[in-house]
């Protein structure tokens, strides 16, 4: 009787390149450490080749390697480029740690737009026993290295802009450098590079001319953009990429329902879930990870951090959201700071420069204007009147302010911590409150004022000429 036998994918190994200086970039930071909506060019490229859940993350650092390991952190496999002796050279640094049965994808640590889509392509067309070459069609393909293949459409090999003849110049198909081949024949074919070229350096390019010599198809997958396989090498590339990406992010947040004032003025810096009818005015910046409900309105010049906005939100102009819970029909600024650990319930209000912390507001509560709530938590329907302070710190440490449901705190009140103020309690304006406040009271703590009879302005002193 036969029986099916299933043959298992190869492993995949990844071998990211992120030795080089970047001299163009005019920077002490490492090229591939330079932030791409808030991230390095690098940790985008990493995130990408993760979800192919591969066996192993290998980068190859060079220039300021340390610097690179510390703000990457240890969840790769470094190795060390130690003289810059080419792509192939720095490839050949990581494979003493690849596995040669598996498939080795090749990465760049400042091509940080590529697809997961294209990636899954290029190792399939590994695994099925070909060399994955990822392409693209550029209308300037300024000094990438050329595509070049036979008279059937077959690839044979790339040549590297300064050793282009015309003819291959104006070819428009360019080589990304992303490829993925079998672990064992890319150590054979990189132990045969050789250095006679313009640069004198062991290019990786040229496995392509010797897998071709050896029969093994390469095959050309073409990128699905052209920015997918676009490189950074100077500031003016990176805010180029910016751009597309922030447009990315914007039609997607378009496509499930916000609108968005101004589609090129939103930038997002982490990910954005939104329900629908959000609306999101001009230059609002997302940073980490922020969850809209329906209906948020967002004015200009916000700024919403690792926050969670319930339905109906309002955030006014220019106002701060960092760390936040907030839930439905809040109302917030504008020119407010809700600082970490700040959680609303539903309808409060927080008016124009006031700041919270690390407080917790019950619903229907607000606090109009120019206000400092740190360390409290808040009842229901409570009213916090202009000019309210809180003060939870004696130098040392941080102290909590208790305030029961429908406590009235008026005008210049300040509430010296720890103190609590029960439920329906009123405290007078201008009032130092420095102990508890009971059920139902009234509490006065200012200075005895004094009216002086007859009192004279003083004479305004007369300088010496």
């Amino acid at each position: 009787m036969a029986t099916n036998t299933q043959t298992s994918s190869p492993s995949i190994e990844v071998v990211i390149l992120a030795a080089g200086k970047g001299t163009r970039m005019r920077s002490k930071l490492p090229k591939v450490l330079h932030p791409l909506a808030g991230k390095p060019l690098l940790q985008h490229v990493l995130d990408t080749a993760s979800e192919l859940n591969p066996k192993g993350l290998h980068v190859v650092v060079g220039h300021q390697a340390e610097r690179v390991q510390e703000t990457i952190g240890s969840s790769v496999n470094w190795a060390e480029q130690l003289e810059q002796l080419g792509t192939g050279h720095a490839v050949q640094q990581a494979m003493p740690g690849v596995d040669d049965d598996s498939v080795v994808l090749v990465l760049y640590g400042d091509v940080p737009m590529v697809s997961l889509n294209t990636l899954e392509r290029c190792v399939a067309s590994a695994a099925a026993g070909h060399l994955g070459l990822v392409t693209a069609d550029f209308d300037d393909p300024a000094q990438l290295g050329r595509i070049i293949r036979n008279g059937a459409g077959a690839i044979q090999e790339i040549v590297e802009f300064k050793d282009a003849n015309p003819e291959q110049v104006a070819i428009k198909e360019i080589n990304s450098g992303i490829m993925a081949l079998n672990g064992g024949v890319l150590t054979r074919l990189l132990s045969q590079v050789k250095t006679d070229n313009a640069q004198g350096e062991y290019y990786l390019t040229d496995v392509i001319a010797l897998a071709v010599a050896n029969n093994i198809e390469v095959q050309g997958l073409k990128a699905e953009r052209p920015e997918e396989v676009t490189g950074v090498n100077d500031r003016l590339q990176l805010a180029e990429l910016e751009r597309v990406y922030q447009m990315d992010r914007a039609k997607e947040l378009m496509q499930v329902g916000v609108t968005l004032a101004d589609p090129s003025r939103i930038d997002v810096r982490g990910s954005v879930e939104a329900g629908q009818d959000c609306f999101i005015d001009a230059n609002v910046i997302f940073v980490g990870d922020v969850v809209l409900g329906s209906g948020v309105q967002i004015a200009s010049g916000c700024v919403i951090t690792d926050s969670v906005l319930g339905d109906n939100v309002q955030v006014h102009a220019n106002t701060l959201v960092e760390g936040a819970q907030v839930a439905a029909e809040c109302s917030l600024g504008p020119f407010a700071r809700i600082r970490p650990g700040s959680d609303l319930a539903t309808g409060v209000k927080i008016g124009n420069f006031v700041e919270l912390k690390k407080s917790k507001l019950g619903a229907g509560s607000k606090a109009s204007h120019l206000t400092y709530i740190g360390d409290a938590t808040i009842g229901a329907d409570c009213n916090i009147g202009a000019g309210t302070v809180t003060c939870n710190y004696d130098g040392i440490n941080k102290h909590q302010t208790q305030i029961g449901d429908r406590v009235f705190v008026g005008t210049n009140s300040t509430l010296v911590a720890p103190v609590e103020i029960n439920q329906d309690a009123f405290v007078a304006a201008g009032s130092t409150i420095t102990s508890n406040v009971p059920d139902e009271t009234l509490a006065v703590g200012r200075g005895k004022q004094r009216n002086i009879p007859g009192w004279v302005r003083p004479d305004r002193r007369k300088t010496k000429s």
